[in-house]
């Protein structure tokens, strides 16, 4: 009896263990550098910071510190900045730190209903942020760059068609989806230099190569680039195992 006790403690303790180590990853704050080069002899920089699946995380304010020694040009939020029960005020504190590091760009998640859109549009408002439905605006400071963005088809009907019309006469162009699996109906009309998505959480929890969805990846072809991020927040429970939470700066170099 007593062994049993024994072993029945230890795989408790295991299991807490694991479950407190699974809860801190979920938790930590990373952000990875990319790198992309446009032109063979660039003469200008553009920073652009890059975060989605925010979900329920709150942002700490080391985190908009550190990035506010960057020079971010653009910051541009992929989508599920939160969930149901997510209280408004929440993303309203979140919205104002990143729009304090550089000029915000949203684009709807497969989440965002659950908050309410007319919510998010409204915090976007108050941020002075623009939200990219299948539309396109310009990146102050860099004039000759686009972001491109899609709607969610949760949120409304995707628009292949009109976004690219709206990101035509741009010298450069960043397309900004929340669902990977628009890169490739987007790029059959028209070729982005730098294309970015959340949405997979790089499957949240995975054990050892397997896991729900792929690892996010950056990912350069020549003069062009793919991120898929692992994203900020988790969803359905506050835990990840193989798959790091992260956000990202991307220095353009053209």
């Amino acid at each position: 009896m007593k062994k049993v006790r024994i072993a029945g403690l230890s795989v408790f303790l295991s299991a807490t263990t694991m479950l407190t180590y699974m809860y801190a990853l979920a938790h930590r704050n990373r952000v990875l550098t990319h790198m992309l080069h446009i032109n063979s002899t660039p003469t200008n920089k553009l920073n652009v910071f890059f975060i989605s699946d925010i979900h329920r995380r709150s942002i700490p304010q080391r985190l908009i510190n550190d990035l506010r020694t960057r020079s971010i040009d653009a910051v541009i939020v992929g989508g599920d900045v939160a969930e149901g029960g997510v209280p408004i005020e929440r993303i309203k504190r979140n919205m104002r730190l990143l729009a304090s590091i550089g000029p915000i760009f949203y684009i709807f998640g497969n989440n965002d209903q659950e908050v309410g859109t007319e919510n998010i549009l409204r915090v976007m408002e108050q941020v002075g942020g623009k939200v990219l439905v299948n539309s396109t605006a310009s990146i102050p400071n860099h004039p000759c760059f686009g972001i491109c963005g899609l709607q969610d088809p949760n949120n409304g009907k995707v628009e292949i068609d009109q976004a690219v019309d709206s990101a035509k006469g741009y010298d450069h162009l960043i397309l900004a989806v929340h669902n990977p699996s628009y890169f490739r109906k987007f790029e059959e009309k028209l070729q982005p230099e730098l294309s970015l998505a959340g949405h997979t959480h790089g499957g949240q929890i995975r054990l050892g190569p397997w896991g729900m969805q792929d690892l996010g990846r950056f990912e350069t072809t020549g003069n062009r680039a793919k991120l898929i991020s692992n994203g900020y927040g988790t969803t359905m429970v506050p835990l990840r195992f193989g798959a790091k939470p992260e956000c990202h700066v991307v220095e353009v170099h053209y």
